[in-house]
């Protein structure tokens, strides 16, 4: 009660600068959720194991905040419907994502995930019936133009493991949509219990024939950190919706292109192309008026 109170009574700039913050750190932890799993696939790790590990360590952390102050009600959903298709879009985008960092560079991976918000206004319109004007549905196009860019499907640089990008794209866009759909109806405990421990159970019988087990320390604790990357940035990112409005914590994301190429490069010797540069420079640009549009 104390601490609502405080809350209630802190200055909107503080709490929204807060917010901000929180955001900023998420985009952090979502960026180390790609390098490890990438990092882990290169070294031998089948894919189905890593996106086990991410979702089964965020799990562990789900169970550890939000069981002892409720119990098994934390599970109970007033949208069961809504959360299994939610929490199933979600693992559909990681275990795209997750194989086709394999095959592309963390750079590119991470800038077509930046079209989201875009696909996500289209979408909204027929899912969540919102009216999108004529400014924003060229913006849309605008954005996917710049999607091809850093695909390059005309090109010999174009990778078949793209199309498995672009799934992962389509999949985290109707995830965020259906996070829409329910929000106000669930509360951060059941849709964060919902999204990792729904995971852990339709991957854990499926990795046991492929499950390889670290030979160095290192690669263990690289397969215990990736689900303790996820569980941390997804509940940072919820706690951040509480201190700033959306339209203002969106834009943050892009951040995470700068986290991706530091990453790219300092761990895996690898620069972004120009091509991704120009490509992701145009999403944003895209993103960046869309989100405008929305706050006006």
């Amino acid at each position: 009660m104390g601490q609502r109170l405080m809350e209630a009574v802190r200055p909107r700039e503080e709490r929204t600068g807060f917010g901000l913050v929180l955001m900023g750190c998420a985009v952090g932890f979502f960026t180390c959720i790609d390098t490890s799993a990438k990092w882990l696939i290169l070294a031998g790790f089948p894919a189905l194991q890593v996106v086990f590990a991410r979702y089964a360590g965020h799990l562990l952390l789900s169970l550890a905040l939000y069981m002892p102050g409720g119990g098994l009600a934390q599970f109970r959903s007033a949208r069961p419907v809504l959360q299994f298709l939610r929490s199933s879009f979600l693992l559909g985008s990681t275990f795209l994502n997750f194989t086709a960092l394999n095959y592309l560079p963390l750079t590119v991976t991470t800038t077509v995930m930046f079209a989201g918000p875009i696909a996500v206004t289209l979408l909204s319109i027929p899912m969540l019936g919102e009216r999108v004007g004529i400014r924003r549905l060229v913006a849309v196009l605008v954005g996917f133009s710049g999607v091809l860019v850093v695909v390059q499907p005309w090109g010999a640089a174009f990778h078949p493991a793209m199309i498995l990008s672009l799934g992962a794209l389509s999949c985290a866009s109707l995830y965020f949509v259906l996070t829409r759909m329910i929000a106000g109806a669930e509360s951060t405990a059941t849709s964060q219990l919902w999204s990792s421990g729904l995971s852990t159970l339709v991957i854990a019988p499926m990795v046991l024939p492929v499950w390889q087990w670290p030979t160095t320390l290192l690669e263990g604790v690289m397969l215990c950190a990736i689900g303790l990357f996820g569980g941390v940035g997804h509940i940072l990112a919820t706690v951040a919706h509480r201190f700033a409005d959306a339209s203002l914590l969106a834009p943050v994301v892009y951040i995470q292109i700068l986290f991706a190429s530091l990453a790219s490069i300092l761990v895996f010797a690898t620069w972004p192309t120009p091509w991704t540069l120009l490509g992701g420079a145009i999403i944003v640009a895209a993103g960046g008026y869309i989100w405008n549009r929305e706050r006006r």
